[in-house]
């Protein structure tokens, strides 16, 4: 499994565990990635850990927050959806690369991890 596989695969297991999920924003809301084929990702982390090395990254005053997983849910993801957003989830490394999925696919995820 990829580095960027087992990230993802973390990241179900974690937050469908904890209930909770990691986002970074700052005054101006929340960094997004546009990718080369146009579709914007709007990122989360599963941990604290992992959404404070992601901040650092970024910088630029960047602040770690939490949001329970059933506000995460019902709340953002169909917002993002509506958006036309998907989902990064558990970007890492000097770069912050990652997967990303559609909200269906991180509902179908969630659903499916132990």
């Amino acid at each position: 499994m990829s580095q960027s596989g087992s990230q993802a695969a973390a990241f179900f297991g974690d937050v469908r565990q904890s209930g909770v999920v990691w986002l970074v924003r700052g005054d101006d809301g929340s960094p997004t990635h546009l990718a080369a084929d146009g579709t914007r990702s709007l990122p989360f982390w599963s941990t604290a850990a992992r959404a404070q090395r992601a901040a650092k990254v970024w910088g630029c005053g960047l602040r770690v927050e939490s949001m329970p997983l059933d506000t995460w849910c019902d709340g953002v993801l169909p917002d993002v959806a509506r958006d036309g957003l998907v989902i990064g989830v558990n970007w890492s490394g000097p770069r912050l690369v990652g997967w990303s999925f559609t909200v269906k696919e991180v509902l179908n995820r969630l659903a499916a991890a132990n």
